[in-house]
């Protein structure tokens, strides 16, 4: 009875130990600053009602419903170099968990070796000369390493972490490269409207010069008037290169997004020429979905489950190696290999354990300080998206209100130069007054067409800093 009992302790010690995993079990650390009172509630800049409090569209460019931003965004992410790296990435990181997963376990070997030696007589205790022989050596080897203290699974747990990382790196390249093709579209299409409006504008001022050479070919106008026209004139033709080779360089841009030359620019983004906008309120959700969504903060959190997991692969190097291991094989003189007298083979368990721990120790309290700065690094991340995110949101709005109140001046500068020309033609104003309405109307659309562009930057920004959809 007592037989049994001492088997039974030994077997649930071993089962015990064998169940044990050194170095500390991961979990989110309660001060991080992830779990703080003010992370995870409404962003304090979506109060207006330009957003709403709404989940975030995975798709969010389909809010534009351009066909056009469409292909392209999709072109993009099919061929794109950065993604392809992302990908490339994310494939050797898979083959390093499955690594990692095949360490340990059952293992074997097999050597053969056919050789003419002259073996040395006082290694058999012998005083007289060993005749020169042909000797054969011919096994197989067999051993199944036990993680007995977790040392495998905590190296399995830290490689799968660090895959998650890579794969949370390929979306954060995945939703940069989607907001660099939306914001390449915007500035292509808003360069092409500010160069209509600065068109149209030119094309004003040309009509009011020939005017007012009419006018001084009837002694109605002076030369001073005919050249001040002449300079607006020039003035309003200078900004046409300037946009003209912003959306060269927009387009330029969209060719290497998505994998092409610049020789080969997407045809169908070259001829727009409106700022797109999303007409509807952006919904932004909340603090807590936004840390969830965001792959940055993704990445950040399993680097710092990798960097824990490796506090026990670094303790586990502190304690001995343990195998079963098993060995079979043939060894002697060639001629005899076969005969019963040259067959060996063994069974047993196998300890390797190096003491002392020369720098072992200083290993895992280097894991720890790892792991301190990982913890330092994810608090950094999450604190940088919210100030990206209520940063985007307060732009956005600051400049929605500026836009607004340029539409406004606007539409008071059309009514000017459309009375002040009216009064001119009847004699009732000087042609200074009619070309300074002109120059203010003038200077007043192109700032309501910088402005639309900046805002609909401003959402590809802040859809970015939101996490662009992705879950």
């Amino acid at each position: 009875m007592r037989t049994v009992l001492e088997k039974a302790a030994l077997a649930t010690l071993l089962l015990s130990l064998a169940a044990c995993t050194l170095g500390p079990n991961y979990e989110v650390p309660k001060e991080a600053a992830i779990n703080a009172p003010g992370a995870g509630g409404s962003l304090t800049g979506a109060n207006g009602a330009e957003v709403t409090e709404e989940a975030v569209p995975s798709n969010w460019w389909h809010l534009y419903d351009d066909p056009v931003l469409d292909s392209l965004v999709e072109e993009a992410l099919h061929s794109n170099t950065d993604l392809r790296v992302a990908a490339a990435n994310l494939q050797r990181a898979s083959f390093a968990v499955s690594e990692a997963d095949e360490a340990g376990g059952f293992s074997g070997r097999t050597s053969g070796a056919l050789l003419r030696a002259q073996e040395a007589g006082q290694a058999y205790l012998l005083d007289e000369k060993v005749p020169v022989a042909n000797e054969g050596d011919f096994g197989i080897n067999v051993s199944y390493q036990i993680d007995l203290f977790g040392t495998i699974r905590r190296g399995v747990e830290a490689a799968d972490a660090s895959q998650q990382a890579v794969k949370a790196a390929g979306d954060v390249a995945r939703i940069t490269v989607v907001a660099d093709v939306v914001r390449s579209y915007v500035e292509n299409c808003s360069a092409g409207d500010e160069l209509a409006v600065a068109q149209h504008s030119l094309d004003l001022q040309n009509e009011s010069l020939s005017l007012t050479k009419r006018l001084r070919a009837a002694g109605r106008a002076n030369e001073p008037e005919v050249t001040r026209s002449q300079t607006q004139t020039a003035t309003l033709t200078a900004d046409i290169p300037r946009f003209t080779a912003r959306k060269r360089i927009a387009l330029y841009r969209l060719a290497m997004l998505t994998g092409r030359t610049p020789n080969d620019l997407p045809p169908a983004a070259a001829t727009c020429n409106k700022t797109p906008r999303i007409a509807q309120a952006i919904p932004v959700g909340d603090g807590a979905a936004l840390l969830k969504r965001r792959p940055d903060v993704r990445e950040a959190e399993r680097k710092l489950a990798a960097a824990t997991a490796r506090i026990g692969v670094a303790t586990g190097a502190l304690y001995p190696t343990i195998s079963i291991g098993a060995s079979a094989g043939l060894t002697g003189i060639a001629e005899d290999l076969g005969e019963p007298s040259t067959a060996r083979w063994n069974v047993g368990p196998l300890i390797s354990w190096v003491f002392p721990a020369n720098g072992e120790r200083a290993r895992v309290h280097e894991a720890e300080a790892a792991t301190a700065g990982s913890l330092a690094q994810f608090d950094g991340v999450v604190l940088n998206a919210l100030r990206e995110t209520e940063s985007s949101l307060a732009t956005y709005s600051s400049d929605l209100a500026r836009e607004d109140a340029l539409k406004a001046a606007q539409d008071s500068a059309r009514r000017s130069a459309d009375e002040t020309h009216r009064f001119y033609m009847a004699g009732r104003q000087s042609s200074l007054a009619e070309l300074d309405a002109m120059r203010t109307l003038s200077s007043v659309d192109a700032q309501v067409a910088a402005a639309s562009a900046q805002v609909a930057t401003d959402q590809v920004n802040l859809f970015l800093a939101l996490g662009g959809g992705w879950e």
